[in-house]
């Protein structure tokens, strides 16, 4: 089981914001996940980002890979990974 750090849309038309959700990598991009730590809205003025450093830290460690865009998201957020 690949388990990755994705990004689950939500929201409206036209209106999206994304929870960053744990998750296997054969579900559904808004399907079922394993647990959520944080969420990003691109919408808002400025841009709001909000991550649980601890718990992705944790599934980092645990072997738990993140996508480009939550990459580049949790860099923002100063998580190690």
């Amino acid at each position: 089981m690949s388990v990755r750090i994705r990004l689950k849309r939500m929201g409206g038309k036209k209106k999206p914001f994304y929870r960053i959700v744990v998750a296997d990598s054969r579900s559904p991009r808004d399907g079922r996940f394993i647990e959520e730590i944080g969420y990003y809205n691109p919408t808002t003025q400025p841009t709001t980002l909000k991550v649980n450093t601890e718990k992705a830290n944790e599934w980092i460690s645990r072997g738990a890979l993140p996508t480009d865009t939550v990459k580049a998201l949790l860099k923002k957020s100063q998580v190690e990974g």
